[in-house]
């Protein structure tokens, strides 16, 4: 699906469209409704996400030009805060898909693509042939090396089945988007694709992050709350870094993914958990087992296929193929010019930080070159990054900042905005976790 978001916050904007690109789907962001209406102009969407309020062009003046254009068949969804809600369903009644009600996780959108997604599919559409799914995987996944020849070929397996998977390897190596790939060629593809980043969930919030929790279960909880196995529903729900799951809460995902089904924080009530798991981890699941921190009968339902990704330095022979591919995707479209010399040094790099690394390089070098890339530039930026691992700016101060910052985050939008319920889930006083919120700029 090609998405287009016009929204003028711009961290909601952001990490809507990084969670969007993560299920697969062509993200354009737009800063405003004039820049919608000419990226609208420019190019097809098949789902335009804006936001009610926005300087100049409005999201109801948006959907009217949307709805009285040659894009018409475009569907629009509302984003607006509680106090706008006759005008979202105003919206409705000119002809928006639907609206969601700010502040909302970026999950919540998920069933709704999946729906429009669904609709936009002929009835009549059939099962793609194997050998279409195969030339799909190749092009999606980049890559000649026998490593990842390997790879492709055990993702289409993964696609066939509806077994569960484990992919395993080392951060940066690409594992959400093998992750999407799979999802995207599977039965469910028609369904949600749902990411639970397990690593930046303390104990605390995890479960209800997972199954979601009845009104009155803890202090802020004013309403029932879906969690992610409800937004997965018919779907995948892909658990990022699945190791760094708590033991204390192993239990309870071994009853979901075994017996399909879980109740929610607080509730009595067995709820259905029809989703398929995919798994990934970047430690060796057999130490976390030996050492008593992870549960052996959760790793066997998880280790069910298990698909194993080289780390770029082993595979060295890609890099030239990697580059062209995500220089195309930082350029968008921009002319760019890569010199041999440049390709040379990238393809002699040891990448310790694997694919993530390679794009962020290539982002920073096409910019500072202004779209060419020469060896003495890439030289000079590879020298900078070289530095700051051997001296991380403000060291261990830097990083605990940094990941407070990150809780406060999580705990708000896991407690949809309620700033007494994400205390209480982090054991913080409100006026500490408030204080805590101006601090990091996210009162």
């Amino acid at each position: 699906m090609r998405i287009l978001i016009a929204d003028d916050e711009k961290m909601k904007r952001v990490t809507l469209a990084d969670d969007l690109e993560a299920q697969g789907h062509e993200v354009v962001a737009a800063a405003d409704g004039h820049e919608a209406l000419r990226r609208l102009e420019e190019e097809v969407f098949d789902v335009v996400l804006t936001d009610l309020k926005m300087p100049g062009i409005d999201g109801i003046e948006l959907l009217k030009r949307i709805k009285q254009s040659p894009w018409a068949a475009t569907e629009v969804i509302m984003m607006t805060a509680y106090g706008s809600i006759p005008l979202a369903v105003e919206a409705v009644k000119l002809g928006a898909y639907d609206f969601l009600t700010k502040p909302f996780r970026n999950e919540d959108v998920f069933p709704l693509i999946a729906r429009i997604e669904r609709a936009k599919r002929p009835a009549s559409h059939a099962k793609e042939p194997p050998e279409a799914v195969a030339m799909s995987i190749d092009r999606a996944i980049v890559g000649r090396s026998a490593a990842m020849c390997r790879v492709k070929r055990m993702i289409e397996i993964c696609v066939r089945s509806e077994s569960n998977v484990l992919l395993c390897g080392e951060t940066g190596g690409g594992k959400d988007l093998l992750a999407a790939v799979i999802h995207r060629h599977s039965q469910r593809q028609a369904f949600p694709f749902v990411k639970v980043a397990c690593t930046l969930f303390p104990p605390q919030l995890i479960e209800s992050e997972l199954y979601g929790h009845e009104k009155g279960s803890f202090t802020g909880a004013d309403q029932r709350r879906m969690g992610r196995f409800d937004l997965a529903e018919g779907g995948t729900l892909y658990l990022d870094d699945v190791d760094d799951i708590p033991i204390e809460q192993q239990a309870k995902l071994l009853r979901a993914i075994e017996d399909k089904e879980f109740e929610r924080v607080g509730g009595t009530t067995v709820n259905k958990a029809n989703v398929r798991i995919i798994a990934s981890t970047k430690r060796n699941l057999l130490e976390k087992i030996a050492d008593g921190t992870f549960r052996q009968d959760l790793y066997y339902r998880l280790d069910v296929l298990r698909v194993s990704i080289p780390p770029l330095r082993e595979r060295l022979e890609d890099v030239p193929l990697l580059a062209e591919h995500l220089l195309q995707r930082i350029a968008h479209g921009r002319a760019y010019r890569v010199h041999p010399a440049a390709i040379d040094m990238l393809s002699r790099h040891a990448w310790p930080g694997n694919v993530r690394e390679l794009y962020h390089t290539l982002e920073r070098v096409f910019l500072i070159g202004t779209g060419e890339i020469t060896a003495e530039v890439l030289a000079a930026e590879m020298e900078e990054i070289a530095e700051k691992r051997r001296v991380p700016p403000n060291g261990f101060h830097a990083t605990m900042d940094q990941t407070e910052r990150e809780l406060l985050q999580r705990a708000l939008e896991a407690a949809g905005g309620n700033k007494t319920a994400a205390a209480a889930a982090l054991g913080m006083k409100p006026s500490t976790f408030r204080d805590k919120l101006a601090k990091h700029g996210l009162g």
